[in-house]
C-alpha cells in the first residue's frame, strides 16, 4: 500500500454525514458531483481548499449519523488521501474500507495535529509522522486484507479482481 502525504484540514468531534455530504445532494451517486459539495454545510471553503492528497483530521466519532456510502465517496473523490481520527462511526469506517478511502484511528495524532500541518502515513506501520513538528503517532496499521482493498479501490474491485 503507498503512504499518504499531504496538508491537514481538521474539523472537531462529531462530524455526520449529513455535514459530509448534505442529504439534498443524494439523488446522485457520481464522485465529482458528491465532492463539489463536500462539507459544505461545516466549512463553505472546503471545495476551494482541498488538493489532491490532503489529509483529514477529526476528533470523536467522525463519520456518525445515516449509513450512506456517499460520505466517504465525497471525501475520496475531493482528493483526501486519508482520514485519521480519534474515532469514527462503525459504519462510517465500514464504507470507508468498502470504497478503498483509508481511515486510521489514533487518539494523540487526532489532539496533536493542526490545521496546515504537513503530516505523512506509513500504512504497513500505522506511523504518523507530522512533518511540521517531527512528533510521530502509532496509529493502528491496517491488516494485510484490509490494504489489500483499500489498493484495489475497496471491496468490490478487490473480489472481481479475486474471481480471476
Amino acid at each position: 500500500m503507498e503512504n499518504a502525504r499531504g496538508t491537514v484540514i481538521r474539523y472537531g468531534d462529531n462530524v455526520d454525514t449529513d455535514v459530509i455530504i448534505p442529504a439534498r445532494y443524494l439523488a446522485t451517486s457520481d464522485p465529482k458531483e458528491l465532492a463539489s459539495h463536500c462539507m459544505e454545510d461545516i466549512d463553505k471553503t472546503f471545495v476551494k481548499r482541498v488538493k489532491e492528497g490532503d489529509i483529514l483530521v477529526a476528533g470523536r466519532n467522525f463519520g456518525c449519523g445515516s449509513s450512506r456510502e456517499h460520505a466517504p465517496i465525497a471525501i475520496k473523490a475531493s482528493g483526501i488521501s486519508c482520514v485519521i481520527a480519534e474515532t469514527f462511526a462503525r459504519i462510517f469506517y465500514r464504507n470507508s474500507i468498502n470504497i478503498g478511502l483509508p481511515i486510521i484511528e489514533c487518539k494523540e495524532a487526532s489532539e496533536k495535529i493542526k490545521e496546515g500541518d504537513e503530516v505523512s502515513i506509513n500504512f504497513d506501520t500505522g506511523i504518523i509522522t507530522d512533518e511540521t513538528t517531527g512528533e510521530t503517532f502509532q496509529g493502528q496499521a491496517f491488516p494485510a486484507f484490509m490494504q489489500g482493498i483499500i489498493d484495489a479501490g475497496g471491496l468490490i474491485p478487490y473480489v472481481n479482481a479475486r474471481k480471476d
